[in-house]
């Protein structure tokens, strides 16, 4: 039987000369180092085929398959269908083609937990015979009761003390039909007192008449998910089982099990989950937006599956980057989202051919151009790649600009078309307007204007400047196209946050779909096929609708507005310029007792720390704070190693307003002393415990 090192986090850091790694690269690479594994890595992602995967599974799609392939290893994808209520084909269709849309492969190695149902149970009665498992009568609600609290032990079922022979005739009868739904349980026999609940006799199977998408209905005993994880890593000859943070409680009982079998036991290794402001990741909260229609399905634009967002035009690449922007870390954090849609920026920059569209269209005509005369204007496809080219566009005496493009009154600022000015065309002329036409209304429906041949290509020869270039599109050659603006679903940074007697789903964004109608494209844009992503010049990228567009009927979906948000943000979080302090104390500014009395200080000891990831002067530290945690993120990178800052006792602000730093969520503040270039943290000495209050 292979097991893991007894503390395995005990050297989760690399070695000090070596390059630095995150704590599950360092765990693999002292695996590697000491033969453990037979120096293999083999890990798995295991779904339950219950909904569509996110995005915040995409982070464990890249975690477990790219570090299978960074160590020249193997990952599985494992289907983790141990409730036949709730799981369907269709679901595991959709997780198959959202893994390898991603870019992976799992070869031949796509299991089912349900492959494994006939050895979970033959291992189930080696516990039973052992004495280690009992069938048990009590009620799902009279288990909890038993349970106990995270302050209270539990109390032993009465029926803990069957004998050896009763169960293994009771969970025979279990597994042939012979008791209704609920009725009795396999329990594990561990510790009722345990501190750690999960310890307290957990439930092994369950009686479910139901019939399973694979198995039909050969079983109507079914696992629970703490049972079935460690055997099927096991019987997979999985080494590290890389699991999300919440499952990091349950890996005592993981091992347990393997122990108590006698098998080859994995590492399991946690790590924080992804989190975006503006989004919820629950998938029961997203089947209830496509249950009650809020969206338009599992595939809707707006919403954060995988599945969506590769219909709204998100590229795998930009997914990929953002995982590995954000890196791994065992910190709880919410990212910006506007992080996300600068990766996307990134990579369209890189990969999208340009194309012009008009979304609310302004017909203009250009009177001195002759009538009937059609020219081309090449145009170049993408400016960031030479080879992808040029096309060639239509030009003829009817155009159509965008509306908010022509201002007949322009402010002091507007660079645009206007009354009497000049602007150029985008890859064609200067074009200078002579005449506004309105309709009864007063509104502007047509534009005369006048073009100068000598400035084809967009360059005068006399040299003269124009300050605005607008795009524009044959009115003859166009093609009519509707254009869906996605915008987030959510008005909050966090949804979760509601008015008493509200959910989550009073904070979505009445705006956040906006179809258009009547939009006129460039011809080119005809043919394009289903999925392909553009950047429509001076408006954003946009994909062809995959669902709703056909010919004669195309259909654009807004994938991200050219602005970059996150680059705004950056910048307003970069480092200010030191301002030069004051010489002497009177210009200081002086507070009251009062104010000063508002802060709550506590002593709290840094358990955890590491780098924020795309930093190098913050420091994201756990601290513990009587019985209490914390996470609090602190600029004293520069100062202090995440290794010098773990075991400190420090002063920390506690009753701060939480905040968003870098994508990560802080919750107070360390308390530090700062001359000149130097900075030390307020420590405590003695026995002092941590939740004491300073002041």
């Amino acid at each position: 039987m292979t097991k893991p090192p007894n503390n395995p986090e005990a050297k989760s850091a690399a070695p000090a000369d070596a390059e630095a790694v995150d704590f599950i690269r360092a765990i693999i690479n002292e695996h590697m180092a000491n033969g453990t594994y037979q120096q293999r890595v083999h890990t798995r992602f295991p779904p339950e085929p219950n909904g569509y995967l996110h995005i915040g599974h995409a982070k464990a799609i890249c975690i477990d398959f790219g570090l299978a392939t960074e160590y020249g290893g193997k990952c599985n994808l494992r289907m983790d269908d141990t409730n036949p209520c709730k799981e369907e084909t269709e679901y595991v269709d959709a997780i198959t083609e959202d893994v390898r849309w991603l870019g992976f492969d799992w070869d031949n190695r796509l299991y089912y937990a349900s492959d494994c149902f006939g050895q979970m149970y033959d291992y189930a009665v080696e516990l039973v015979k052992r004495g280690k498992a009992y069938v048990d009568d009590l009620t799902g609600e009279e288990i909890r009761e038993y349970r106990g609290s995270l302050t209270e032990p539990g109390r032993e079922s009465p029926y803990r003390t069957r004998s050896v022979e009763e169960n293994l005739d009771l969970f025979a009868r279990m597994k042939a039909g012979e008791f209704p739904d609920g009725s009795k349980t396999l329990r594990a026999k561990i510790d009722m007192t345990s501190p750690n609940v999960n310890f307290r006799d957990p439930v092994m199977y369950r009686v479910l008449h139901a019939e399973h998408h694979r198995t039909g209905d050969e079983w109507c005993i079914y696992p629970m998910y703490d049972w079935a994880h460690g055997i099927e890593d096991s019987v997979e000859g999985i080494t590290h089982s890389l699991c999300t943070l919440e499952f990091e409680n349950h890996r005592p009982l993981y091992d347990w099990f393997l122990e108590q079998l006698g098998v080859h036991r994995p590492q399991q290794i946690e790590f924080s989950r992804l989190n975006l402001t503006y989004t919820v990741m629950s998938k029961r909260k997203l089947l209830r937006l496509v249950q009650e229609k809020l969206v338009s399905g599992w595939d809707d634009p707006r919403m954060p599956t995988i599945c969506g967002l590769r219909r709204r035009g998100y590229t795998a690449a930009a997914i990929r980057a953002l995982v590995a922007k954000v890196g791994i870390t065992k910190f709880k954090s919410t990212t910006d989202v506007a992080l996300l849609e600068h990766c996307l920026r990134d990579d369209l920059n890189r990969v999208a051919p340009r194309a012009m569209g008009v979304l609310d269209p302004l017909k203009v005509v250009i009177t001195n151009y002759p009538e009937g005369q059609v020219e081309h204007v090449a145009a170049v496809n993408n400016p960031e790649d030479a080879s992808a080219g040029t096309r060639q566009i239509p030009f003829g005496r009817e155009l159509y600009i965008e509306r908010d493009d022509f201002m007949e009154e322009p402010s002091r600022k507007y660079f645009r078309l206007a009354p009497g000015r000049e602007v150029r065309l985008r890859w064609a002329y200067f074009l200078t307007c002579n005449e506004v036409i309105k309709n009864d209304a007063g509104e502007v429906v047509e534009l005369r204007c006048t073009h100068d041949p000598a400035t084809k290509g967009g360059n005068a020869p006399d040299g003269r400047k124009v300050k605005g270039t607008i795009h524009w599109v044959s009115a003859e050659h166009a093609i009519d196209a509707e254009v869906r603006l996605y915008d987030r679903l959510f008005l909050k940074e966090n949804p979760e946050e509601c008015a008493e007697g509200e959910d989550f789903t009073a904070g979505l964004n009445p705006d956040s779909l906006t179809v258009l109608s009547g939009c006129k494209l460039e011809p080119s844009l005809a043919d394009a096929p289903a999925g392909a992503t553009f950047q429509f010049e001076r408006l954003g990228y946009f994909c062809v609708d995959n669902r709703d567009s056909a010919p004669g009927h195309v259909v654009f979906n807004r994938t991200v507005p050219l602005r970059d948000a996150w680059a705004k943000i950056a910048k307003k979080e970069a480092p200010k310029q030191a301002r030069k302090p004051a010489s002497k104390t009177e210009g200081v500014a002086l507070i009251g007792i009062d104010d000063f009395g508002k802060l709550k200080m506590k002593t709290a000891k840094i358990i955890a720390a590491e780098l924020v990831p795309d930093t190098d002067s913050l420091l994201q530290v756990q601290v513990e704070i009587g019985s209490e945690q914390r996470q609090i993120v602190a600029g004293v990178a520069k100062f202090y190693s995440p290794e010098e800052m773990v075991g400190k006792t420090v002063v920390v602000v506690v009753n701060l307003k939480p905040a968003v730093i870098r994508g990560v969520e802080s919750n107070g503040m360390l308390l530090a002393a700062k001359k000149k270039r130097k900075l030390r943290l307020i420590t405590v000495d003695g026995d002092i415990p941590t939740g004491a209050s300073i002041g």
